[in-house]
């Protein structure tokens, strides 16, 4: 107890404190506002009109600071879950197609959607081209590895909003990319930006380009630590270099790779800055840009609503997780 509980009170502090905040603030909404008839009157006369009183809000803010008590109505309203309306949906479609295009109506079932594309696509794909990049760079010779090494971190070293925001200026029509697809398709009306499934897939070839720099370091430092004896017996028994990289490298290496897994799941499912990068809110939100949107609603920020959709994410990340993690124990179970 002596060793971990300064980790332990950090945590706390700085973990659990602020979950159970944000728990307590999703049960609470902004408070009506209190209107009041105020007389105005100029050179052409006098006349009525209501007004948000001021003094009376900020009264009632006072009185209480936490808003209006709303129980879990917050998590089944139109802009969550949405029970009602997946009902009423559910009743009135023609079929499967046409609930799912009801269901793509509903603002957090849209979000949901595409963060799980995007969690579920990006995250084998940055494994695997990690993986591919780590063999390739420790196949180099010595005297090319620092410069490739370099080159294959770059798009981590650029700050993700940064980076989002260069491609976004490379796919537009005077952009490199976008001008480059013109041409090459002979159509000078052809945009990335106008068409929703080709933003998800520039969002999705984004989230690989900037992770797969992440996945390319831990694999080669993996690629460093594996048993040379075990490649060499592997080579005198007649292995190719494909055969030692399936039978000895990536079961040496399945570790790193769940670790990766782990690693990616968490941040592609709070993904955020690609959509704001690319101006995408219109054709791609995920739940961070739910949060994002409820946070700067005019005047009066939703935090009730903020807050329930961060723990709609908490327990989203907490679900993709799980898996990979009881996978994890029982290896570890088994191996003790």
């Amino acid at each position: 107890m002596a060793f971990i509980w300064p980790s332990l009170l950090a945590m706390i502090l700085f973990i659990a404190v602020p979950i159970v905040s944000v728990a307590y603030q999703s049960l609470f909404v902004e408070h009506q506002q209190i209107m009041t008839q105020v007389e105005s009157c100029g050179p052409f006369g006098c006349k009525s009109e209501a007004r948000v009183d001021a003094a009376a809000m900020a009264e009632l803010r006072t009185e209480e600071p936490m808003g209006r008590y709303n129980g879990l109505g917050t998590y089944t309203n139109a802009s969550h879950l949405a029970f009602g309306e997946l009902r009423a949906a559910w009743a009135a479609s023609e079929g499967f197609g046409d609930f799912f295009d009801k269901v793509m109506n509903l603002p957090f079932y849209k979000a949901l959607i595409f963060t799980l594309c995007y969690t579920f696509i990006v995250t084998p794909l940055v494994i695997v081209l990690g993986f591919c990049i780590a063999v390739a760079v420790n196949a180099v010779s010595a005297r090319l590895k620092g410069p490739v090494i370099f080159f294959s971190l770059l798009p981590m070293i650029v700050t993700p909003l940064i980076g989002a925001l260069v491609l976004f200026w490379m796919i537009d029509s005077r952009g490199i990319i976008g001008a480059t697809l013109q041409v090459l398709f002979n159509d000078p009306q052809l945009s990335l930006k106008a068409s929703p499934t080709l933003t998800w897939v520039t969002l999705f070839v984004y989230g690989v380009w900037h992770s797969a720099p992440f996945a390319f370091v831990v694999f080669y430092a993996g690629l460093q630590t594996v048993p040379q004896d075990t490649l060499e017996s592997a080579m005198v028994d007649g292995a190719s270099r494909w055969e030692r990289i399936k039978y000895v490298t990536i079961p040496y290496l399945m570790p790193l790779a769940t670790f990766i897994a782990l690693m990616q799941l968490m941040d592609n499912f709070r993904v955020f800055e690609p959509v704001i990068g690319f101006s995408a809110e219109a054709s791609a939100s995920s739940l961070s840009t739910l949060i994002y949107s409820d946070l700067r609603s005019g005047d009066f920020p939703l935090f009730g609503s903020a807050a329930a959709t961060s723990l709609l994410t908490i327990f989203g990340v907490v679900i993709l997780l799980s898996p990979v993690l009881i996978r994890t124990w029982r290896e570890f179970k088994h191996k003790g």
